[in-house]
């Protein structure tokens, strides 16, 4: 009997996720661990991996295997280093989630999301935004994208944001009282980053389309996450669900993507955002 269920599953694939220590790192390897796939957690910090990996074995048992390196994703030879010891352990790479980026956000008080103008945007913020959120997808999917070539088989998912479909309304981040040169601003870098995410989407996936490898973006957007009440309401009156995202409402979708469920989408964006960019 023909089951459609279990072309979810990805059993014993090496399932690659870059800013693997943060919160949506965390729902990427649960929706490889659902799978039955084989999480490698990439981040520049350890510590978060640690986290990560103790919260999903402690949900999925101990016997699971997950695998973190502590790398620079914009630093190739790292890339490559990494390549070699999966290869040389399990002999193939199968997936890559590109979901390291710099986020600034409201809950972390992050030093790119602050009373910074567009006309005096530092350059070296702008080139380190740029250097993570993009040169680093780009290096990531080069450097194991050629082994899913050799393989004629593999998966990439970008990690895009609905910011890389519409631009950030500054409201929501404004205080009342505030003159506009100390208000906080979501910078230009991230928007330029989230939408260069869905290009690097779509060239990949042509170009790879005839050996095997399927690209697709998915656009998070608007996860609750301990922002403060008045920023929540702000954003979920831009929502015509009427609330933020869950951070497990990800997971489902994150699975189907890097699976055979989704064997006829390449060059796709799928948007999570409660219906946001329809209105």
């Amino acid at each position: 009997m023909k089951r459609y269920i279990d072309r979810f599953s990805i059993k014993d694939k090496i399932c690659i996720v870059t800013g693997g220590g943060g919160l949506i790192g965390m729902k990427h390897t649960e929706a490889i661990l659902e799978g039955e796939g084989i999480p490698v957690l990439l981040d520049i910090v350890q510590n978060g991996m640690d986290r990560v990996k103790q919260t999903a074995l402690s949900e999925y048992g101990n016997d699971r295997i997950i695998e973190t390196f502590t790398v620079d994703i914009t630093d190739r030879t790292s890339l490559e280093n990494v390549r070699e010891i999966l290869l040389k352990k399990y002999g193939h790479i199968d997936v890559l989630i590109n979901n390291a980026a710099n986020n600034p956000k409201v809950e972390d008080a992050s030093k790119n999301l602050g009373p910074i103008r567009f006309h005096n945007f530092p350059v070296d913020m702008w080139n380190q935004d740029i250097a993570v959120g993009l040169t680093g997808a780009m290096l990531c999917a080069q450097v194991f994208g050629e082994i899913m070539e050799k393989q004629k088989s593999g998966v990439i998912l970008n990690i895009s944001s609905d910011y890389g479909l519409i631009a950030p309304d500054q409201r929501i981040y404004r205080k009342e009282g505030l003159p506009d040169d100390q208000q906080m601003v979501k910078p230009v870098s991230y928007s330029v980053v989230k939408h260069g995410i869905i290009g690097l989407t779509k060239y990949l996936a042509v170009y790879w389309a005839d050996k095997g490898i399927r690209v697709n973006t998915l656009c998070p957007a608007s996860l609750e996450n301990g922002q403060n009440e008045e920023f929540i309401h702000k954003i979920s009156n831009l929502i015509p669900m009427g609330r933020m995202s869950r951070p497990d409402e990800y997971v489902c979708t994150v699975l189907y993507m890097i699976s055979d469920a989704s064997t006829y989408m390449t060059g796709a964006t799928v948007v999570l955002d409660g219906g946001r960019t329809s209105w």
